[in-house]
């Protein structure tokens, strides 16, 4: 199942990708109601895991949806982050081989873990506005982990069946920020700086988190070009090494790692860092494009 969060007068709504169309469940429910147990937001379903899942399913094949006003083409949708209400947004930093070289860092030997904030959610399609702090504005096309089930102290083995779904996310990082001191989070924790979306996928229609090809474009000029495959700590490996540390819980995101390709990578010479006017594309296999212009920043 493909989730979507709905913008919708400051409320954020809950959505489904069909082959008909997104429904907005919101208005389905006002012209047929819905047994008791169908979520009714995305942290509801997310909770709520299997059987969340299955009754949103059982409603969604029993609905009409052949010229339905709740049946919305994606080009009206106003997009909201897919993931609404993270308890945690937990990062991996220098988690692909080729990244870790391209910046010459060294491979780390235990995850390097940072946090960011909710202030930093938006969604597909959102413009972001470039702070004013910041003359180093870099992309990071990652894959995001969305927990479904309560985690601690769980095995590598057992690690991925605590998994709700994946996402798309852009870590974007102010690098003149981030390396100010030596910790990233300043640099990691501007507004807007986690667009996740479009869609948030299930599990079992990802499959193989490992085995993803990742993309990103500036302007249609591809950036990066690269695969999950690369990780340094696989996706079993990062849930169950954080679990030893904290209880994971069921909406708990994580952003894995970028690939090669940013600008921080580039010789000096050639560093040319995201400015207003541009337009950033992020795509992972299977998780569909995640899309944000960049503007001034008016405030």
């Amino acid at each position: 199942m493909k989730l979507v969060t709905i913008a919708n007068n400051g409320n954020n709504e809950l959505g489904v990708k069909t082959e008909a169309g997104i429904i907005d469940i919101g208005k389905a429910f006002q012209q047929i109601p819905a047994s008791p147990d169908t979520p009714k937001t995305v942290m509801e379903v997310i909770e709520g895991g299997d059987q969340a899942v299955a009754a949103l399913q059982k409603y969604i094949n029993e609905l009409p949806a052949e010229g339905a006003s709740y049946v919305l083409d994606e080009a009206a949708v106003q997009w909201g982050p897919c993931v609404t209400h993270p308890n945690k947004i937990i990062c991996v930093g220098l988690n692909y081989r080729k990244h870790a070289e391209e910046t010459n860092a060294k491979i780390p030997e235990y995850p390097i873990l940072f946090n960011k904030f909710n202030n930093t959610l938006t969604g597909h399609e959102r413009d972001i506005a470039v702070p004013k702090v910041t003359k180093k504005l870099d992309y990071e096309a990652e894959l995001v982990i969305v927990i479904g089930k309560e985690a601690k102290y769980v095995s590598k083995e057992d690690a991925l069946g605590h998994v709700f779904g994946y996402c798309n996310v852009n870590d974007l990082s102010a690098r003149d920020l981030q390396l100010r001191t030596q910790q990233w989070l300043l640099g990691k924790s501007c507004d807007d700086f986690s667009p996740l979306g479009p869609y948030l996928v299930t599990a079992d229609e990802v499959g193989d988190p490992n085995n993803l090809a990742v993309k990103t474009t500036v302007n249609g000029e591809v950036r990066q070009s690269s695969n999950t495959s690369d990780m340094i700590f696989h996706c079993d490996e990062i849930v169950s090494y954080i679990s030893q540390h904290m209880t994971l819980v069921p909406g708990d995101i994580i952003l894995t790692g970028t690939p090669e390709g940013v600008v921080l990578g580039l010789p000096e010479d050639q560093q040319v860092y995201l400015k207003a006017g541009d337009e950033v594309t992020i795509e992972i296999e299977k998780l569909g494009a995640l899309t944000n212009r960049f503007v001034e920043e008016t405030v």
